[in-house]
Formats: structure tokens, sequence, C-alpha cells
């Protein structure tokens, strides 16, 4: 048995990826909770990970980022014309 001081056993770390880890699981919600779609039970336990977790939270920081990039990249509107005619292609189709 490793030991790292007296007889206090060396304690690994769960690696990142681990299946049922919950860093498994904060990675695969995590655009719900960034898109605030969460239970707030929910809400809160993905928010108690990853301030104890480094990789999750870089992974969340570099989402986020990512999300907002495109959103700010599609704040344009489509020209007038284009709106209209995805609108009437719309309107044909629901018919």
């Amino acid at each position: 048995m490793d030991q790292e001081r007296g007889d206090q056993p060396v304690v690994e770390p769960i690696p990142h990826d681990t299946p049922g880890s919950e860093c498994e699981h904060a990675l695969q919600h995590l655009y719900e909770y960034l898109d605030s779609e969460m239970k707030p039970e929910d809400e809160q336990r993905m928010r108690a990970h990853v301030a104890h977790c480094s990789p999750c939270l870089a992974e969340l920081s570099v989402e986020d980022l990512v999300k907002q990039l495109v959103k700010r990249s599609c704040a344009e509107r489509a020209p007038e014309t284009l709106r209209l005619k995805i609108h009437e292609q719309i309107r044909i189709e629901a018919l």
C-alpha cells in the first residue's frame, strides 16, 4: 500500500472521464446547464461539482465562451427579401 505521510493512504483521484463519474455526468449535461434548462437541484449539483473540479470548470468555460461567440456572430438579421422567402416556404410546407 502506497503511503503519503505516516499511515495515511494516498488517495488517487477518479479519472476525469471514468464512466459513471461525477465528471462524466457534468460533461453530459453541460449544455443544459449553460442554457439554464436544468432542475434547480441538478443545477446546484453541477455548480458544486465545477467549483471543485478544474477539468470540468475549464470545459464549462470553453463551451460558454464558444456559445457567447456564436451568439455574438449571429446577431445580424437576414435581409428582408430572404426572410420573406423563408416565411413563404414555411407557409407552403405547413399546408
